[in-house]
């Protein structure tokens, strides 16, 4: 296998993409009214509602349960450990160590993240990159992904720039990781995986369009919890 099977460079494509699309967004949020603004504002709150949609509805048949505990339990862990505090004094960390006074940094850079990290393509683009090399798929998502931070950046500010950290960090680990994880993301744990972050990317699109206040930061150990308890069940069903 080669070497660079385990470089995320399919990931540092979509850290590119997302930082041209912000810097073209953050020119033309100068040029935009405030109407016009606010008009993107509500397009990306329905367009994510839809996006969300379609994943949540990947839900695996005989896992509808396994699904709604795994919401709950990441919930309440989430809540216990105060995440969506956390994720907070790091966004603010972050605004003043480059000396940022965007008022919206922290949510653009939390918002973003959470959308160009959430999801199939992510999981499944950076096993592909890490254990065969195969970047098509990441390749897609990044000229998806440098679009959409176009609507982003002239709405959230330069925080969604920002997001490619965080991106760097979960996708690019999840490359360089992925013959030690091979194992564990079977088709079913994906559409798993893939139906929970649909449920986060709803709540953001219900923040989005101010329809209700979601503590989706806080909902975020879902993720981890629905590996485990799939897995679990898989082994039940087995036995």
């Amino acid at each position: 296998m080669s070497k660079t099977h385990h470089l995320p460079i399919g990931t540092f494509i979509n850290m590119l993409t997302v930082t041209v699309g912000s810097l073209i967004g953050l020119w033309l949020q100068q040029l935009f009214p405030q109407n016009v603004q606010s008009i993107i504002f509500q397009a990306i709150g329905l367009g994510t509602l839809v996006i969300g949609i379609q994943m949540a509805l990947k839900v695996p048949n005989g896992y509808l349960l396994v699904f709604i505990f795994s919401l709950i339990l990441g919930g309440v862990l989430g809540e216990l450990m105060r995440l969506d505090m956390l994720l907070e004094t790091w966004g603010e960390s972050m605004k003043q160590l480059f000396n940022v006074e965007d008022s919206r940094f922290t949510e653009g850079l939390i918002t973003a993240f959470l959308l160009f990290c959430i999801g199939s393509m992510t999981i499944i683009g950076a096993i592909e990159e890490g254990l065969q090399g195969k970047r098509e798929l990441l390749y897609i998502k990044s000229t998806l992904d440098g679009i959409s931070s176009i609507a982003f950046a002239s709405t959230y500010g330069i925080g969604v720039l920002f997001s490619i950290i965080p991106m760097l960090i979960l996708q690019g680990g999840v490359t360089v990781l992925a013959r030690q994880m091979q194992r564990f993301f079977t088709p079913v744990l994906i559409a798993q995986l893939t139906a929970v972050g649909g449920v986060l990317i709803i709540a953001i699109g219900i923040r989005i369009l101010n329809l209700g206040e979601i503590n989706v930061e806080n909902l975020l150990p879902s993720l981890l919890v629905v590996v485990v308890l799939s897995l679990v069940y898989e082994r039940y069903q087995d036995s």
